[in-house]
């Protein structure tokens, strides 16, 4: 079956990728008084957010204690970040796509409280399933059906290692049960045959969304299936690509939690639950939107309506009856989609 590896495999290739990354060990996380340090494991989408939050936190930090806060940072996709969490890599806080990626911890034992407690249950950002097009358009990619065309190339990350798959995955198979693809029932049915056809098209398979869209940038495929932010954020730095909302996807929710098992170890537990109430306020949410990220917070999501418009049909994952039963019927090994994908032939996959 595609992306088959053995466990050890994976457990080498993750802590691989947070040593590339040059993350800390566990104990440079540990406060000395005036200095603390913190590692954030987070997906790859929101980069830009964080670059701009965390300086932000560390001098309000520093005002409110006179303690510096220093970070170390891991991007990588969310489904690589969470295992290389439970592998060993010590972060203190993790951001990740899905909250299929924090329940991983959560069964570890790694994060024991009430983390769905915060603000929004937890999710600290919002986005939607989009794509991305080619300057003016050119195939006339509109909605959902216009995936399965002739003579298309799409691009979508791999589900084994980034949460922005699984999103995609789910928002193209539920806009078609609920009856929004033109030409294929709605229905479970339907939706697999609609997921076929636009698998089909797919011609790479990166690692995480931010990997795919930046082969998209390469000039690569016609279409990019994506968060709506990568776009939006692409667009901030300069590329001509455009954004194309369908007419039904999925809300995308972004969870954040303090991993308990290694902030009590680093004695780090007071600033990363400040670094974490922080990021729910006003201030920092308007940061997130600014970089392509809808608000959970409705006041906030009120002052940025212009920039996000509304969704015809918007749907969520409780529609697929939560990560919990969505997780094993769409991406065990038995799968829906892993299913789907062994009639596939052709993707080119990036473990």
């Amino acid at each position: 079956m595609f992306f088959e590896l053995k466990k050890t495999l994976i457990a080498s290739f993750l802590i691989l990728a947070i040593l590339v990354t040059g993350c800390a060990t566990s104990s440079s996380s540990e406060s000395n008084g005036d200095e603390v340090k913190l590692i954030l494991a987070a997906y790859t989408t929101p980069r830009e957010a964080y670059r701009e939050l965390i300086p932000l936190f560390q001098q309000k930090w520093k005002e409110e204690t006179g303690q510096t806060v220093t970070f170390e940072e891991s991007y990588q996709g969310s489904g690589a970040q969470s295992r290389a969490v439970a592998e060993g890599f010590e972060a203190d806080i993790v951001a990740l796509s899905l909250e299929a990626d924090v329940i991983r911890l959560e069964d570890a034992g790694l994060i024991t409280h009430d983390w769905r407690s915060e603000p929004f249950g937890g999710m600290v950002s919002t986005s939607v399933v989009a794509f991305a097009v080619r300057e003016g358009n050119p195939k006339n990619i509109q909605d959902w059906g216009d995936l399965t065309q002739t003579d298309l190339e799409v691009l979508t990350p791999n589900p084994k290692t980034s949460g922005g798959a699984m999103w995609n995955i789910l928002g193209l198979y539920g806009a078609a049960q609920r009856g929004h693809v033109a030409g294929f029932t709605a229905d479970d049915a339907g939706a697999q045959e609609f997921l076929l056809g636009v698998l089909q098209n797919v011609t790479v398979m990166d690692k995480s969304a931010r990997d795919s869209i930046v082969t998209f940038e390469k000039g690569i495929g016609d279409v990019a299936i994506t968060y709506e932010n990568e776009v939006l954020v692409g667009r901030q730095a300069g590329q001509t690509y455009e954004l194309v909302l369908p007419s039904s996807t999925i809300q995308i929710d972004n969870p954040i939690a303090v991993v308990d098992t290694y902030v009590d170890e680093h004695g780090t537990r007071e600033v990363a639950e400040a670094f974490l109430d922080f990021l729910f306020t006003p201030e920092a949410q308007q940061v997130f939107a600014k970089h392509g990220l809808r608000s959970p917070d409705p006041e906030v999501a009120k002052t940025t309506a212009e920039q996000y418009p509304p969704i015809e049909d918007l749907f969520t994952i409780s529609d697929f009856g939560g990560w919990k039963e969505a997780t094993p019927t769409f991406f065990g090994d038995t799968g829906i989609f892993y299913k789907v994908l062994a009639e596939v032939q052709g993707i080119q996959i990036s473990e």
